[in-house]
This record gives structure tokens, C-alpha cells and sequence, in this order.
């Protein structure tokens, strides 16, 4: 069987033109075409693409999402506050008194940089996921393709197994035809 182009495999496999092709599609048959393989790992694909603060705004999405912060931060704000309304409070050295303001600038301010660089986080996350999305599809329609083009080849073979035993079953005929 001689190899398609491109354009004979968009219109015998896919039913479009070349030019109807989403930019996936085409890179797919491409692929086909020049024999190379499109499964690639998507994290590795994205994360090509980040930049050093989208790579700082995961790491601080995952430490300030894990339980080891919460606990950690939890131990701090304790001791916070014992250490202010307990122990520097009989030296009358408390430098933040119960209703604890500085503590709450701390934490409004602490709240006010964390919830950003987390949306910047989780917004690198759906973009990974898009590329993964869009990565699974031109894989699933490699395999969808292939599958097709098998399919092809086994009716082929199969044409030409019968039309070799119809030949054979003709020669038969006429030996017998001839011996009879």
C-alpha cells in the first residue's frame, strides 16, 4: 500500500479538508505521516512553559495548603498569644495585649499575599490541565486514526486471500473440468 499524504489521510480518515483542521488534527497526521510518535508527557510539556513565579507560587500553594503549616502556624499563634497575655503580661512587657491587633494586621496582611499567589497557583493548574486535555485528545485521535487505517490493511488483506483462493478454486474447476 504506498503512503498517504496528509491531505488524502484528512480526507479518507477525517472527512475534511486539509484546511478544515484544527491545529491538533493536523499535527496528528502529520505525525502519522513522518512516523513519529505523539505521546509525550503532558506535566513535562507544561511545566516547560512556566516561569520562576508560577513555579514560586505552587511551592507556596503546597506548603501553605499541607497540614504541617496549619499545625505549625496553629503552634505560633498559641504561643502568640500566651506569650502576650501570659507571660510578658506580669512583666507588663506585652507588645501586643489581648484583643491581639498586631496579630490581626499580621494575619490580614499574611491573608491578603497568600490568596493571590494560590489563585496564580491554582490558575497554573487548570492551564497544565488544558495542555493535558488538548495532549490527550491528539493522542486518543492517533489511536482512533490507527485503529481505521488497521482496519484498512486487515480488508485489504483479506480482499486479496479471497481473491487468491476464488483464482485457485477457478484453476481447480478447470483441472477437474479437464480430468473429467
Amino acid at each position: 500500500m504506498a503512503r498517504r499524504t496528509v491531505e488524502q489521510l484528512s480526507e479518507q480518515l477525517l472527512d475534511k479538508p486539509l484546511a478544515a483542521l484544527s491545529p491538533e488534527e493536523r499535527g496528528v497526521l502529520e505525525a502519522i505521516v513522518s512516523r513519529q510518535i505523539v505521546a509525550d508527557d503532558a506535566g513535562i510539556l507544561a511545566d516547560e512553559q512556566t516561569s520562576f513565579g508560577e513555579r514560586l507560587s505552587d511551592r507556596v500553594a503546597a506548603i501553605g495548603g499541607s497540614w504541617g503549616f496549619i499545625i505549625a502556624f496553629a503552634l505560633v499563634l498559641f504561643g502568640w498569644m500566651v506569650l502576650n497575655s501570659e507571660v510578658l503580661a506580669r512583666f507588663d512587657a506585652a507588645f501586643d495585649p489581648y484583643p491581639f491587633i498586631f496579630l490581626n494586621l499580621i494575619l490580614s496582611t499574611l491573608a491578603a499575599i497568600q490568596a493571590p499567589i494560590i489563585m496564580m497557583s491554582q490558575n497554573r493548574a487548570a492551564n497544565k490541565d488544558r495542555i493535558a486535555a488538548a495532549h490527550d485528545y491528539e493522542v486518543n485521535l492517533r489511536a482512533e486514526i490507527d485503529i481505521i487505517r488497521l482496519h484498512e490493511k486487515m480488508d485489504l488483506l483479506m480482499l486479496e486471500k479471497v481473491t487468491g483462493i476464488e483464482a485457485d478454486l477457478v484453476e481447480i474447476k478447470a483441472a477437474v473440468k479437464r480430468a473429467g
